[in-house]
């Protein structure tokens, strides 16, 4: 008999990512192997992220089981009043029947998949599907002719090309008006009516046609007006941060985030050489020992591994972290010759004031942030895009009051091989967070490394 409830046959690796993914497939019935739970419990020690993730999940679980009174039927998943619960189910048996010689090895994937082409073959008239990140393991089991799939309930995204970009070109309809607008700092300030409103975001940058503001920022929005800004020029002719001047509008619209006090949450994405580091410690280096807003900054990385414990490497937390904070060094010895040179100091002035900047720089590992909060730091979390989005609520919850958080990353170069580009945990927070008036996010498309740099970006 035909039923529109599908099987889901869930490999370790997706409640490893998601302790909660048993409660993500609505009516449908979920399958765990016993040789899931094994998998489990041989990663459940440590404290990495891995670690915890598998023994929330074996909690989640434990709480589902001890609703059941006959395992065999199936615990019953937690239900909602427009559709039916589904059933979490244990199997006890193994298949007996060997898979093609081409599978040789006794592995618990093969086990997994020989599972899953029993259920096949057995539940008659329903959809069965193994759900893995694993991409291997999906096509070793379309090469069995079953249905495979990818975790999908934390993509963000149908399409990386959707992902908010922070930048709008500004185009006013007939039914539209801009209105000059006095503004209390100085800076030019505008009011929009109309319909062209209604996809603008707070931070938001808009590039206009002429005849209107050139470049200006979203200060509010809401009820089809929108209030504008002009923004600050760190260009060649403006303001220098630290030494450092944009070179182009990306990333003169990326400094005018950073250098906000009222933006609290700031996201970069570009490739390399776009100058998303640079550009971040020089805004943290003059707000912290310029205009003292914050006592020091602080810069994270995940380490591939994803949460590897680095307890491995010799010395102390900063120490084990220096071969993954390569660019961190890179950056600072341009900003402290920049900064150092415009100043025409002494030999041994610029000693005590390189030493100064490295002392209000602090390097923390990812695994030891968690339980933490800090109060008025500039927080750098590099290489955001292998951040899942359960880490990257880890990381950005522990600020405290008068905390910047700037997350920094390339969605193409994702080193994890359970993230894509429209689940990385970047991509999260870009998209929930567009609509917060403390918020900004800037998409930085020209590089300013070298022209070498720049060719083999776009031909290699």
């Amino acid at each position: 008999m035909t039923t529109n409830r599908k099987l889901f046959v869930l490999d370790t690796n997706v409640l490893m990512h998601d302790p909660a993914a048993v409660y993500r497939f609505e009516e449908h019935d979920v399958y765990i192997p016993i040789i899931v739970l094994e998998e489990l419990d041989a990663h459940k020690t440590g404290s990495s992220e891995v670690a915890r993730n598998t023994r929330q999940a074996s909690r989640f679980l434990d709480e589902i089981l001890t609703q059941a009174t006959n395992l065999e039927l199936g615990a019953p998943l937690p239900s909602r009043a427009d559709r039916p619960a589904g059933r979490l189910f244990i199997p006890l048996k193994t298949s007996n029947r060997p898979l093609p010689e081409a599978f040789v090895a006794h592995t618990a994937d093969n086990q997994l998949l020989a599972l899953t082409r029993d259920l096949a073959d057995t539940q008659t008239g329903r959809s069965v599907i193994l759900v893995s990140k694993d991409i291997n393991l999906r096509i070793k089991a379309r090469a069995l002719g079953l249905r495979a799939e990818d975790y999908a309930s934390d993509r963000v995204l149908d399409d990386a090309d959707l992902l908010y970009r922070g930048i709008e070109p500004l185009h006013l309809g007939p039914k539209d008006s801009l209105a000059a607008h006095p503004s209390p700092n100085g800076l030019p300030s505008y009011e929009v009516c109309g319909a062209v409103t209604e996809n603008w975001y707070p931070n938001e940058f808009l590039v206009a046609d002429d005849g209107l503001p050139t470049e200006a920022i979203v200060r509010e929005v809401g009820g089809n007006r929108a209030r504008l800004e002009g923004i600050r020029d760190y260009g060649p002719q403006g303001k220098a941060v630290w030494g450092v001047r944009a070179r182009n509008t990306e990333q003169n619209f990326a400094l005018n985030l950073l250098m906000d006090p009222a933006i609290d949450f700031v996201t970069l994405l570009g490739h390399a050489g776009t100058g998303k580091t640079l550009l971040t410690l020089a805004a943290g280096l003059h707000q912290t020992l310029e205009q003292e807003l914050y006592t020091e900054i602080i810069m994270t990385r995940v380490t591939i591994p994803v949460g590897e414990d680095i307890g491995f490497l010799p010395g102390t937390e900063e120490e084990k972290m220096g071969p993954w904070m390569g660019a961190l060094e890179d950056n600072l010895d341009v900003l402290n010759q920049a900064e150092l040179e415009s100043r025409a100091q002494s030999q041994w002035a610029r000693a005590a004031a390189t030493d100064l900047i490295r002392s209000r720089v602090r390097i923390k590992s990812l695994n030891f942030m968690r339980g933490r909060t800090f109060l008025r730091k500039f927080i750098i979390i590099d290489e955001a895009q292998n951040l899942t989005a359960h880490q990257m609520k880890t990381l950005i919850t522990r600020a405290g009051p008068g905390t910047k958080v700037v997350c920094l990353g390339n969605i193409a170069q994702i080193d994890s091989p359970y993230l894509t580009e429209t689940t990385s945990g970047i991509t999260y927070v870009i998209d929930r967070f567009k609509g917060w008036k403390h918020s900004g996010h800037v998409t930085l498309r020209r590089g300013e490394r070298s022209r070498l740099a720049d060719y083999a970006t776009d031909i290699l």
